[in-house]
């Protein structure tokens, strides 16, 4: 049973008197009131959102307690999980900030504090923080993945969270699985989005420009090729304001292609040097921000290479970091934050802009915590709302959860299982394998699994599944690709997502190796060894090249989940790592 907040202030009072507060550099909190007591600074405020995956409600989240960085990544954020974490950043054991940012103690944790994120709590926040700044001293910054991740996504194809943004008051946006939608979708949604939409790099390609089905959409540049507006200029408090979107780059990869055959993407840093040169050159901003769905790991290599960017507002890896990370180039320093996910978080960057130069700033990454916000009633009432159509569907209860189910992480999580489990049971398979998806609420035990807890994990636009004999050869292929994709050291051949799941399947994995020595030892469940040219009967989803002809991912589990009644996980398939001693990416 979750506490109100006046007891949540009393309780956390007499922890302040017994010295157990934090006194980190992003809370100085005194008492638990000042949470949301985010000093003003300077005379811009920038506010960052990224990744919510379209939870209008509030949720439960686990913080990874797998987070690797291999090569010059390792021990640096944002791979670094559990008590390394409260270590690096100065955060107290046991304090509500220790519950925000990692995995640690999780279960009591959430009984304790309640539900984080919700549309409504963060129309709260955002509100009073635009109020105390000051109107026209702050903007509201969206990094994507905004319109997937729940059943009413899916059902009004993103257009409750255009809506719900609209409320929320979101100036500047740019997008990832807003792509995964028909492109004629996406148009729409833009259109219908009051803010702007932004993506430097994402082109017509050459043979759609000839004649081009959406010449008329107002971001479409035809003679830079461009399919959305690069930037947007915003006036803050008298001071003029570069915003640039960076897509993220690997979209036509990790996600399918043909939902939007006509537009290219990539990382294109020498196209953002260009980029940024023009804004300084003819706009004469005071500031300029690139607002990002990169991925850390690459806004960070971005960062190290491109010069004249002020900040870089992060997304796509879902990494919830208290400090910007100050990365030197031939120009100077830009900032590079991340800011979670599931509107778990709410990034508040304060900066002294003066003359063109950013002179100083204060940064803080608020947690959003349902049970110490009021609920926005504006925004509480839309929810209601656009939910309202699908809610008896939403709310079906399918089986109890007897421990916690998570996803979040580099391998399987417990929810992760299940859908492997699904896969295996209903499809009757041996093995089953499910994409590294990081999006995906967190359930409790002794919780109701609902329909909506499926959508939130499986809920996409290509969810059908299939089943179908592959070699060991091409299944050690799969891990081996999916792993370099992982754990490349070069953040630029990262292409998004988490190691595949896998169920019915156990192997070794040595993230320090090289493309194709990273797995090893497959065997199945019972131990028997994978053999190179043996066949085995395999189910999944998701696939990107081609629709497979299975029934949709929630059905399975749907039917899984009503077959078990109380779910419990038997076997989590987990791979052995060697290598990883010592890594503070892991949990000790």
């Amino acid at each position: 049973m979750t506490i109100s907040r006046r007891e949540f202030v009393r309780l956390m009072s007499l922890a302040g008197a017994a010295g157990m507060l934090p006194t980190s550099a992003f809370s100085a909190a005194k008492k638990p009131s000042d949470l949301y007591e985010v000093p003003k600074f300077g005379n811009v405020c920038l506010m960052h959102m990224t990744d919510c995956h379209a939870q209008l409600n509030p949720i439960y989240f686990r913080e990874p307690s797998v987070n690797l960085g291999i090569g010059a990544a390792k021990g640096k954020p944002p791979h670094i999980v559990g008590k390394n974490f409260l270590k690096y950043y100065d955060i107290a054991p046991n304090s509500i900030e220790s519950h925000a940012f990692t995995y640690l103690d999780f279960d009591n944790a959430a009984k304790k504090y309640g539900k984080v994120g919700g549309f409504s709590h963060l129309a709260t926040l955002v509100k009073r923080l635009r109020a105390e700044r000051g109107d026209g001293n702050s903007i509201l910054l969206d990094g994507g993945d905004t319109w997937q991740g729940s059943g009413t996504a899916f059902w009004t194809r993103g257009k409750d969270m255009v809506g719900a943004c609209n409320l929320l008051g979101v100036d500047v946006m740019t997008g990832h699985w807003e792509f995964t939608y028909l492109d004629k979708e996406v148009i729409a949604n833009i259109g219908a989005f009051k803010g702007e939409f932004v993506a430097q790099n994402v082109s017509v390609n050459d043979d759609a420009l000839f004649d081009y089905k959406f010449a008329d959409f107002a971001g479409f540049d035809e003679d830079s090729g461009l399919a959305f507006k690069p930037y947007s200029m915003k006036s803050v408090n008298g001071m003029r304001v570069a915003v640039i979107g960076q897509a993220f780059p690997y979209t036509p990869i990790a996600n399918p292609q043909r939902f939007i055959p006509d537009w290219t993407f990539g990382i294109q840093d020498e196209r953002m040097q260009s980029m940024v040169n023009h804004v300084r050159e003819t706009e004469k901003p005071d500031l300029v921000v690139v607002i990002s769905h990169n991925g850390m790991d690459v806004d960070l290599k971005m960062a190290s290479r491109v010069s004249g960017i002020d900040v870089i507002f992060g997304g796509h890896t879902h990494d919830g970091v208290p400090r910007p990370v100050e990365v030197s180039n031939k120009g100077g320093k830009t900032l590079v934050t991340n800011a979670g996910s599931n509107g778990k978080f709410l990034a508040v960057m304060d900066l002294d802009v003066r003359k063109g130069k950013l002179k100083d700033y204060r940064y803080r990454l608020v947690p959003v915590f349902s049970n110490m916000l009021e609920a926005d009633k504006e925004m509480q009432t839309y929810i209601e709302k656009v939910r309202a159509p699908y809610k008896d569907k939403l709310e079906k209860k399918l089986a109890v959860a007897s421990e916690t189910l998570y996803r979040r992480g580099n391998f399987n999580g417990t929810f992760d299982q299940i859908i492997c489990d699904a896969l295996n049971k209903v499809n009757d398979a041996q093995i089953s394998l499910s994409p590294g998806f990081r999006w995906g609420t967190t359930v409790l035990p002794g919780q109701d699994i609902t329909m909506d807890h499926v959508m939130d994990q499986t809920c996409i636009t290509y969810p059908e599944t299939y089943r179908r004999e592959m070699t060991g050869e091409e299944i050690k292929a799969i891990l081996e690709d999916v792993a370099d994709n992982l754990f490349n050291t070069d953040p630029y051949y990262q292409q998004g997502g988490d190691m595949v799941r896998v169920g019915g399947l156990d192997y070794v994995c040595e993230p320090g190796q090289t493309m194709g020595k990273r797995v090893t030892n497959m065997t199945l469940d019972n131990g028997t060894k994978i053999e190179a040219n043996k066949k085995y009967m395999v189910s999944g989803w998701a696939t990107v090249g081609s629709k497979s002809p299975g029934r949709p991912i929630w059905d399975v589990v749907a039917d899984y989940l009503k077959e078990q009644g109380t779910v419990k996980i038997k076997k989590l398939n987990t791979p052995k790592l060697v290598g990883v001693k010592g890594n503070p990416g892991i949990a000790s």
